[in-house]
């Protein structure tokens, strides 16, 4: 594994194009704080460097919402959102710090949602994020970089993009909930029964307990590929 010091770019560092888009983004940002030594220790755990916009937002970011904490960007943890990128990771997408993962997950969505940047457990298109959608809990290609996704979550259509996946009152619910809680639905999303957002029950569950469940259910249906 690199040392710290080779990660951290002073000449030319990510953080200053990221806060360039955010500053011109469409779709509501919040920047959460980062604690420093945390920030450190995630950044030597994930080993990308600070010139990169993933290395910027772990190094000088707790994580970033989007559009009133609907979408969670996963950087080095904060109060709103105590998860770290390579912590989140750790036992999912690879079983020690410096093993090269096949997927990473990047961010997910107050709905239950998951995005992962493919490392080849997705197919030919490394690089590329996919999405675990929970209404058809297939891990759906967006053919989008990591920079193209955070452009894609500060200017994107979300209305357009989250139409089947929000609720009536989802804005005042969703400002409420904890970066570590998604929501569960009943009946299941992806059933011909819970195909109405609206006419569902739903509770809030740690995304932990989502994401396995999720896992589960794929494995149940016959739709696990490559252990996803």
């Amino acid at each position: 594994m690199r040392p710290l010091d080779q990660l951290i770019n002073k000449t030319d560092p990510g953080w200053t194009l990221v806060q360039e888009w955010i500053r011109n983004a469409k779709n509501n940002v919040e920047v959460l704080p980062c604690d420093t030594a945390k920030a450190k220790d995630a950044l030597y755990k994930t080993q990308v460097t600070t010139r990169s916009p993933m290395g910027a937002i772990i190094y000088s970011t707790g994580g970033l919402l989007i559009d009133g904490g609907w979408i969670r960007v996963l950087g080095s943890g904060s109060r709103k959102l105590n998860r770290t990128l390579p912590e989140w990771n750790k036992g999912k997408s690879f079983k020690e710090f410096g093993k090269q993962p096949s997927f990473l997950l990047v961010a997910d969505d107050a709905a239950g949602g998951f995005f992962a940047i493919n490392g080849g457990a997705f197919g030919s298109d490394a690089g590329k994020v996919y999405y675990l959608s929970p209404d058809t809990i297939e891990w759906e290609p967006l053919d989008l970089t990591y920079s193209a996704f955070l452009n894609f979550c500060f200017n994107g259509d979300l209305a357009d993009f989250y139409k089947e996946l929000r609720w009536n009152d989802w804005k005042t619910e969703v400002a409420n909930l904890n970066g570590n809680m998604v929501y569960n639905f009943f009946p299941f999303l992806w059933t011909k029964e819970g195909k109405d957002i609206n006419k569902v029950s739903r509770k809030p569950i740690p995304v932990e307990e989502q994401f396995s469940f999720t896992l589960d259910m794929r494995k149940q249906l016959g739709l696990t590929k490559n252990g996803l």
